[in-house]
């Protein structure tokens, strides 16, 4: 029985694609860098900022990533969230779903998620959140899973995840737990939505909340 949903946080629960661009495409005009194309921005849009950042500058041997990194460090992310868009029906469908189901997030991002939580109102909707920063190793590896499956003593078959990235895909497939594809029709997974009102349709989701009246 289904008793855990798991969000990723880019292109889930935000559209924050042009969030992504301006933040990474900011360090490289601090460094003198020609701005990402499209290719560089789809990756940077779904892997972990370190692994993002050596991309990025990946053809630029005259920078010194580690001050790179120090920028990073110092760099003030609340001037990006005005490019970030909240999913319209986010906090509706998080209302609907508490308490009946534990609610977690696994996400690639590191010291931003605790700001945009903060900012969008969501600290309180979610019981556990994993990041890059505090998970040992970052998205596809199981580890967040595991350790947001031990914080609620719950199997894998009890849960299931939100993503709509290959990431994603493979981070679930880690630990062989059930994928709901969001926005993404070419995504390999269980199910596949375009908003948050068409999981409470989806099986699982009916069961409980008949159930629960």
């Amino acid at each position: 029985m289904l008793k855990l949903v798991i969000f990723d946080c880019d292109g889930v629960m935000f559209d924050s694609r042009d969030a992504n661009r301006a933040y990474y495409n900011h360090m490289l005009e601090a460094f003198d860098c020609p701005l990402m194309n499209e290719q560089d921005l789809g990756y940077v849009h779904i892997h972990n900022v370190f692994d993002s950042v050596n991309h990025i500058f990946r053809n630029h041997h005259q920078v010194n990533i580690a001050e790179v990194e120090k920028y990073r460090q110092q760099l003030d992310y609340s001037s990006f969230l005005k490019y970030m868009t909240i999913a319209p029906d986010l906090k509706e469908f998080l209302q609907v779903i508490t308490p009946k189901f534990h609610r977690a997030i696994s996400t690639n991002r590191t010291n931003t998620m605790d700001l945009i939580l903060d900012i969008f109102g969501l600290r309180d909707s979610f019981e556990i959140v994993m990041t890059a920063a505090n998970s040992p190793r970052p998205k596809p590896a199981p580890d967040a899973l595991h350790i947001i499956l031990k914080h609620f003593g719950l199997s894998v078959d009890e849960a299931i995840f939100i993503g709509d990235s290959t990431v994603d895909r493979d981070h679930c497939a880690s630990v062989g737990m059930k994928l709901i594809a969001f926005q993404n029709p070419q995504l390999e997974a269980t199910y596949h939505v375009d908003t948050f009102m068409e999981i409470l349709d989806l099986p699982e989701f009916k069961r409980i909340l008949t159930l629960s009246g």
